[in-house]
């Protein structure tokens, strides 16, 4: 009986894991949607609004990215 009671876990972790859950799953989905975002406008410029930013088209994905997921 005493194995029984050691092996059963908490009802609460069972009610926190699906809020858990969705909250990781809604950060994943606003850091891409700002990725695609980012993105989008980017490609949206000319060659010479990118440039007065300092910018390339090689460059666009990365930049994106970076303003996405690294700068949390």
């Amino acid at each position: 009986m005493a194995a029984v009671n050691q092996i059963a876990t908490p009802k609460s972790v069972f009610s926190i894991l699906p809020t858990a859950w969705f909250d990781a799953l809604s950060t994943k989905f606003a850091r891409y949607r700002l990725y695609r975002e980012t993105y989008n406008e980017l490609c949206e410029l000319s060659g010479r609004d990118l440039a007065d930013l300092g910018l390339n088209r090689s460059m666009i994905k990365r930049v994106a990215y970076q303003a996405a997921y690294e700068n949390n």
